[in-house]
Order: structure tokens, then C-alpha cells, then sequence
């Protein structure tokens, strides 16, 4: 029988990770990735399913190793901007109530899980420590369904350095919002958000656009004043930057929005402006920080255009692509695949009130026989890091003949070794350990 120099080329050169649990005090198995990341300021780990056990729990793991091996400083997450500030301040400051911190300052509902518990909880034991470790999201507010928590944001330093300019705010602006649903508690409560934003007449869009815009230019002409009132320094700095990128972000957000309104009657290509929000949001990071760990969907992170069809039918300008243009050979992108297990999905129920939705557990479907999935675990090897880079050139030619990787039991179609320097391979996964209920909410969070 003639060897499968694919298979062959697996079993010589993957680095096989002993386990995937964070606090395991040996991690020699992970030593190989350093010459995989090389001197890269920005790394990058995707998760091809969000909501798995395996994946969050590689991706606390890979951190803490990055900290304790190779300088990373900061944990940039798909998650919004805004939002994120309560989870940093926490980490400096600490105090009660982290539940609720990972409620209100993880977007997406991505922070209702042990998983993000215990990583938020090691990283400011490193603060107590005296090793300073950062928290930070890199996306557009409120689960990219309104710009309210961008500006929200900006008040907290309004209210303090600008008190007449912030009344304004909370007079004229913040009632814009009115149309948010009363109740944004449910799992799935962007989606209502969003249909409430797109009801909205064209007059009044063009209103929350130019008052958004507004609050963001005010913010950026007074930035040395605002430092100045708050007594000037390293933490007045950062104060002030901080309200700055949350405005920005209420407009990058609400450029998002509006872009769905062309949808209808759009003849022309989309522009993905989260993913460029995103990377402008990475390269702020990295004024402060000498390299950091970026955490987001495979999709975000890898360097090629991404589609999805039918839903997302238009290749577009990914996260990674914007990084790779401004950063080059300072941005590894590192991927997911699994060979199957089970996923953590949700559905609305007839009975439900709009944005609720209720969780449910599925077993993933046979992988597909053309997929990077299927051909990893068709190698039998189990839990595997491997460096695309170095295949040779017949497990190059096979690679090149995959037809992408997949999400739960849909394929996202891609060319692996364009899209990402190393693939992480977890033999099994399964759901995350969340504390969200039957209903899919967690009735003991501030909502």
C-alpha cells in the first residue's frame, strides 16, 4: 500500500498538544509555536465555531503562555470597544461582581461562560503580581447592533471634563436611542435592535449619523484640553483616548448599520466596515502594547477575502487582510479545525418574545470529504498544532485541493495555506460551560 504523503507529512511535522487545559503547569509542548509566531507583534487565534469548550480553552492556554514566554501583553477580543473598558478596569482595580463585568463588557454574550471566568481571573491575578496584562475589544458596540454604548462611554469623561457639552449629549443625542427595544435580554436580542434601526425613517438616521459625528469630532479637537482638565499624565491619556475610540466606535458602528439599508437596492459590492473598524482598532492596541493575542471567528482573522455561501455571497476584506496589509510578516494568523463532537446552537421558540432565543446541544454532521477538517482527522494524529508554512510539496498540492474549512456542519470555502500560517486541530470539541439558562439568559446578571 503506497503511503499518503499528506498523512505522512502530518504525523512528521505536527506539533501535538498534551493537553488543552490552562492550568497545567507544563507547557513544553507548546515551545514550537514560538518559532511558529516568529518576532510577530500581533498574533492571531480564530475559532472556526463559536461557543466551544476545546477552542476557549486553547485560547487561555496559548495566552498564557504567550505572557509567560514571549511578552504578550493584552488580549484583543471580538468583542465591542466600548464594553471592553469595564472588563480592563476590572483587571486593574479589581473588585466584586465579575459575572457581571463579563455581562456587561463582552458583547455577543460571549462572556457567559467558566471559560472567560477563569481566564479574566488569571489575568488580574498576573495585575496583583505586578505584571501588567491588558483586556481590550476591537469591535463595533452592542453586539454591532446600535452605537448607544460608544457614546455612553464618551459621557463618563464628558461629564467630568466638558459638563456643559455633556448635557447636550444626554439632552439631544442619547434620546436618539429611543427606538432600542425596551428589553434587550435575550440571546438573541441584535436582532430586533437592528430591525428597530432599520425602521428608522432616512431623516432620522441621517440624524443619529451627524450627531455621532459630532461627539467624536468634538472629542478629537479638545483631546489635549480633556487631558489638561484632567490633570495631564499617563493616566489622564488614557482616559481621555479611550472616550475618543469609544465615540469612534459609536460611528464606526453606526457606518455598519447604515450600510444595511442599501441592501435592497444596492448594485455594487459590499465594503465590510466591521472587520476595518476592527483592524483600526488592533493598530490603536499596539501604540501601548508590544504584541498582543487577537482572538476572533476564523473568518475575522484569516488574511484572504471570506465568504460564505448563499448568506455572505461577496468575497470581502477581512480583519486579517487589513492587518496583513499594515502590518506584513507582524501579523500570524493561526486557524481552527475539529474532527467533530457536539455544538452549542440556539433557536427562537414560537412562544418567545422578539431577541429571545433557546439554547440547544447538536452533534456535528459527518465532516466533508474535501474539507481541511476531514483530511486532519482522517490522520488520526489527535489535538495537533501545525505549521502550514513548512508543507512539502506534495502536502502542499493536497492542501491546495482542499476546499476549506467548516463551520459546525457548513463549509466556508477558502485556500487554507493563503488564509492562515498554522492550523490548530482539536480532535473533539464541545460546548462551552455557560451559565445561560434553557431560555438562554442568565437571570441572576444585571440586565
Amino acid at each position: 500500500m503506497t503511503a499518503d504523503p499528506f498523512a505522512s507529512w502530518l504525523r512528521t511535522d505536527t506539533h501535538r498538544l498534551r493537553t488543552l487545559d490552562p492550568d497545567d503547569p507544563d507547557d513544553s509542548d507548546l515551545e514550537p509555536l514560538l518559532e511558529i509566531i516568529g518576532d510577530a507583534r500581533v498574533v492571531a487565534i480564530g475559532e472556526s465555531m463559536h461557543r466551544v469548550h476545546e477552542f476557549l480553552a486553547l485560547r487561555h492556554r496559548l495566552f498564557r503562555f504567550l505572557v509567560r514566554r514571549a511578552g504578550f501583553t493584552a488580549l484583543v477580543m471580538e468583542s465591542g470597544q466600548p464594553e471592553g473598558l469595564r472588563v480592563d478596569r476590572w483587571l486593574r482595580d479589581g473588585g466584586a461582581g465579575l459575572r457581571d463585568v463579563l455581562t456587561r463588557g463582552i458583547t455577543y454574550r460571549f462572556g457567559a461562560c467558566e471559560e472567560l471566568l477563569d481566564q479574566v481571573t488569571w489575568m488580574r491575578e498576573q495585575n496583583v503580581r505586578g505584571i501588567p496584562v491588558r483586556f481590550a475589544g476591537m469591535d463595533v458596540p452592542d453586539s454591532a447592533a446600535s452605537a448607544l454604548p460608544g457614546v455612553l462611554v464618551a459621557l463618563e469623561l464628558l461629564d467630568e471634563a466638558d459638563p456643559a457639552y455633556a448635557s447636550h449629549v444626554r439632552a439631544a443625542v442619547v434620546p436618539l436611542f429611543d427606538y432600542l427595544p425596551a428589553d434587550r435580554s435575550g440571546l438573541a436580542q441584535a436582532a430586533p435592535a437592528i430591525q428597530a434601526y432599520l425602521a428608522l425613517s432616512p431623516e432620522q438616521r441621517n440624524e443619529i449619523a451627524a450627531a455621532l459625528g459630532d461627539v467624536a469630532a468634538r472629542l478629537r479637537a479638545l483631546r489635549p484640553d480633556l487631558i489638561a482638565r484632567l490633570g495631564g499624565g499617563r493616566p489622564a491619556t488614557r482616559r481621555v483616548d479611550d472616550a475618543l475610540h469609544a465615540a469612534e466606535s459609536a460611528r464606526a458602528g453606526d457606518d455598519f448599520l447604515r450600510a444595511m439599508t442599501s441592501g435592497p437596492v444596492r448594485t455594487w459590492p459590499p465594503a465590510n466596515i466591521r472587520d476595518a473598524w476592527m483592524a483600526d482598532s488592533v493598530e490603536r492596541m499596539l501604540r501601548d502594547e508590544p504584541r498582543i493575542l487577537v482572538a476572533a471567528a476564523n473568518g475575522h482573522v484569516q488574511r484572504t477575502p471570506f465568504s460564505a455561501p448563499p448568506y455572505v455571497p461577496d468575497a470581502m476584506t477581512t480583519l486579517g487582510g487589513h492587518l496583513t496589509e499594515r502590518f506584513g510578516s507582524d501579523y500570524v494568523a493561526i486557524g481552527t479545525a475539529f474532527g467533530g463532537g457536539d455544538a452549542w446552537l440556539h433557536r427562537p421558540d414560537p412562544s418567545d418574545a422578539p431577541g429571545h432565543s433557546r439554547p440547544f446541544v447538536q452533534p456535528i454532521g459527518p465532516l466533508l470529504a474535501d474539507g481541511v477538517d476531514g483530511a486532519f482527522a482522517r490522520a488520526e494524529i489527535g489535538d495537533f498544532v501545525v505549521d502550514l508554512r513548512r508543507a512539502t510539496p506534495a502536502a502542499a498540492d493536497a492542501l491546495d485541493r482542499m476546499t476549506g474549512l467548516q463551520n459546525g456542519d457548513v463549509l466556508q470555502p477558502l485556500a487554507v495555506r493563503e488564509a492562515f500560517d498554522a492550523i490548530a486541530f482539536i480532535r473533539t470539541v464541545s460546548p462551552w460551560h455557560t451559565w445561560l439558562d434553557e431560555y438562554g439568559v442568565d437571570a441572576r446578571a444585571t440586565t
